[in-house]
């Protein structure tokens, strides 16, 4: 295969029609809120893009974010993955072990230094020397300052990646912290960042951001947690389905009760949406077809900072939100 192959040759070779790539991009382009003449820019600027390279670290996490994008939807994140990327590396999806894994990883560094997207998942433990995570006898914290180096982009995928996640939480045994940490304090390169936090992310999200750097080489606009802002804006509940039942003061008492039955807002029962700024009420999960909220259950907040150590996720918050009123439209999806 050429290094020069481009992302609509690799497709092609795949046996995807034009048509299908045109609706890939028309979806991207919905959820980046691009205008028709940007959509169509996206597709004629990606479809010529050499495939670049994707060098995928996890660190200290459960696989869960890994696990998220292997059931994304038409388009799927993996083919997003495997046919407009070339990811040369990732701990899970990988068929090499051992020394020929961790020559891929260092090979791939150097032939493409200065152009290969690095993507983090799973946060970096610092006690101990970092001793409580290491790959192939290096430290989780020594393998990301070596790849951090050359890497054009980082994307941070996941709470743990982006703010530290569980293994942050109190007590903190392993010292961990996220990747934007360890920028700020100086003890790895800083490099430009995306955090796409989550516990785990909406898949189509990550599908963006990457799409979005292809396109343009250059971030999206970012919130004050780092995050692109066109996904994590709003709060979940600002565009959550049961919103009108907030309004006019209709709670459900308990997960079964009429109310629950009903749609009724779960506020009471320690729905953290109205604190959580993050997509799954507007993009959704599974090809679109649910978010917690929509299926019964309240929202988490798993894609802010420290939500593990925010008081319990069935406590009520102390504070009545009120609703940014911001854009709730969402994105067109992809057939089931």
């Amino acid at each position: 295969m050429s290094a020069k192959e481009t992302v609509w040759e690799s497709l092609s070779r795949q046996g995807v029609s034009r048509r299908g790539f045109l609706k890939f991009c028309a979806v991207t382009a919905s959820t980046l809120a691009l205008s028709p003449k940007e959509g169509a820019l996206l597709a004629e600027t990606l479809a010529g893009q050499p495939r670049p390279t994707v060098i995928w670290l996890s660190f200290q996490e459960c696989t869960g974010c890994t696990e998220s994008l292997t059931r994304s939807f038409d388009p799927t994140l993996e083919t997003l993955l495997l046919d407009h990327l070339s990811l040369d590396y990732h701990h899970t999806l990988q068929a090499a072990s051992g020394a020929r894994a961790e020559s891929a990883r260092t090979t791939s560094m150097r032939d493409n230094y200065g152009k290969y997207v690095l993507i983090v998942d799973g946060s970096i433990p610092l006690g101990q020397n970092g001793a409580y995570s290491t790959i192939a006898g290096v430290s989780n914290l020594a393998m990301l300052k070596e790849s951090v180096e050359g890497a054009a982009l980082v994307i941070a995928v996941g709470t743990c990646a982006s703010f530290g996640g569980l293994p942050m939480a109190e007590p903190n045994p392993t010292g961990a912290v996220g990747v934007r940490e360890l920028m700020t304090r100086g003890q790895i390169t800083s490099k430009p960042l995306i955090n796409v936090s989550g516990c785990p992310p909406v898949p189509e999200v990550i599908s963006g951001v990457i799409a979005y750097y292809l396109v343009y080489g250059a971030l999206p606009a970012l919130d004050a947690q780092g995050r692109p802002s066109v996904y994590y804006a709003n709060t979940v509940h600002d565009c959550c389905t049961r919103l009108p039942h907030y309004q006019a003061g209709r709670f459900a008492q308990s997960f079964d009760d009429a109310g629950a039955r009903l749609g009724y807002c779960l506020f009471l029962l320690g729905c953290k949406g109205p604190t959580t700024h993050n997509a799954c009420s507007t993009v959704k999960w599974n090809g679109g077809t649910s978010y917690p909220m929509n299926s019964g259950h309240g929202c988490l907040g798993c894609a802010e900072p420290n939500f593990w150590d925010k008081g319990g996720f069935y406590n009520m918050l102390a504070t009545v939100p009120t609703p940014s009123g911001g854009s709730c439209t969402a994105p067109a999806q992809p057939p089931l």
